[in-house]
């Protein structure tokens, strides 16, 4: 195999801090995985990863701390179950996205997000793309992760023949530059999708500068430029088979919500999956869903099989009644790991979750460790960025942060900037329950 960064990253591996150690990240359509691949990746993080793993903000998994030796072994236990990194990095269109889980709506997100991941991944005509290419499904535009994909879809209601139909969002995306999507195309039959999609993906190969995603396109062309192109570089493709029938997606809802397996800042235990993985096998049809805020949801098979699984999951100290109320805290590797990381993410969410007031529960966080923005940081209630290290007194190097706030249906606004680690707990107690007032 060759450990060139670059041809690494197609297959969804990175380079960490330690130049060599090295990440794999496991795409899931839609977030949705069976007990067995569950049980598989526990035993290959137990194997090659220190027994640990991190649930990512768009329903994937990754496995830190691989040396060069793990890498095949690894790839072929992830073949061995259906499992691909193929895409998951680098130059693609990466694994879709779907932060419905608790949507009325989610078969339906998740049914297109399987089509689109089967369709995608691993097709060398999307492959080798400037930079990457992100894809989100959701059943509603509460969340608004519409807004920072390249290409968001919203489900728009269903059209006389009881088809569903789709909102398009084009050209989002965070980072140094955040950019919110634009409302391409209101209720678009599915069977019209791919067609998009791949017009989409023409004008953006062919124009894009390399590592330049889709919102600098649109931005250098202009709205109704781009639409132009779009219009002349789309090609109906053939019709496809319907989407319906058995085996289009996992975890069927139930009438009452999933129940929740709260995971503090992404991270769980090899030995911790493999229990949930077995609770799904026994009391949720054999599927686990990674969810948005970077936590497990099972659905029950029955009312029965719900009391049950509570009932398991309070004596394991898992699950919403087994823990605490705690406010959402979406959180990137960080500097524990990443190599673009420029703080420790998880000790800045402990420290802060130890500094809020009891009321808090209900206000979402989100920490991301540089300027990537790869937690989302503009999606939360109060999101923090880490934007770059300054001398300390010590003389080391700590972190500075921006801090932002979401107060309406937008990406949030930055409200404070360049604060030391040392006053960061106390400037977003200062600023979470007063009016948001914008930096220029």
């Amino acid at each position: 195999m060759s450990l060139d960064p670059q041809t690494l990253r197609l297959d969804g591996i990175y380079q960490q801090r330690d130049p060599a150690r090295f990440m794999q990240r496991i795409k899931l359509a839609a977030g949705a995985l069976s007990s067995l691949q569950a049980e598989q990746i526990a035993t290959l993080a137990e194997r090659h990863a220190g027994g640990r793993l991190h649930l990512t903000t768009r329903g994937s998994i990754e496995l830190h701390d691989l040396l060069a030796v793990d890498l095949p072994p690894l790839l072929a236990g992830l073949l061995a179950v259906g499992l691909s990194g193929r895409g998951a990095c680098g130059g693609a269109v990466r694994g879709v996205a779907c932060s419905t889980t608790f949507s009325p709506h989610y078969r339906e997100c998740q049914a297109l997000a399987r089509r689109l991941h089967r369709y995608f991944t691993g097709n060398p005509r999307f492959e080798g793309l400037p930079k990457k290419f992100k894809i989100g499904v959701d059943g509603d535009r509460q969340g608004g992760r519409q807004l920072i994909q390249d290409c968001g879809l919203v489900f728009a209601g269903n059209n006389p023949e009881g088809e569903s139909l789709w909102e398009v969002w084009c050209a989002g995306g965070l980072g140094r530059e955040p950019r919110a999507a634009f409302l391409l195309r209101e209720r678009v039959d599915e069977t019209e999708l791919l067609a998009l999609l791949e017009g989409i993906l023409t004008i953006y190969r062919a124009r894009a500068a390399a590592g330049k995603r889709l919102k600098h396109v649109v931005a250098e062309l202009g709205e109704p430029a781009f639409r132009a192109a779009l219009a002349a570089a789309t090609r109906p493709l053939p019709t496809p088979p319907p989407a319906s029938g058995l085996g289009t997606v996992l975890g069927i809802p139930a009438d009452e919500a999933p129940l929740l397996v709260s995971i503090f800042a992404g991270e769980v235990s090899a030995a911790a999956l493999r229990q949930l993985a077995q609770l799904a096998g026994e009391y949720a049809g054999g599927v686990l869903l990674i969810t948005a805020d970077q936590d497990v949801a099972l659905v029950a098979s029955s009312e029965k099989a719900r009391t049950a699984l509570q009932q398991r999951l309070l004596l394991l100290g898992l699950g919403e009644e087994a823990l605490p109320p705690q406010p959402v805290f979406r959180v990137c590797p960080g500097s524990h790991e990443c190599k673009m990381g420029l703080a420790p993410t998880r000790d800045v969410a402990r420290a802060l979750l130890g500094a809020l007031p009891p009321d808090a529960v209900t206000t979402s966080f989100a920490i991301s460790g540089c300027p990537n923005s790869c937690s989302q940081p503009q999606l939360a209630a109060i999101g923090i960025v880490a934007t770059r290290l300054e001398k300390d007194a010590q003389g080391g190097r700590s972190p500075r942060f921006d801090l932002y706030r979401r107060i309406d249906n937008g990406l949030g606004l930055r409200t404070a900037s360049d604060i030391p680690l040392a006053d960061l707990n106390m400037t977003v107690l200062r600023h979470r329950n007063s009016p948001a007032a914008p930096l220029p």
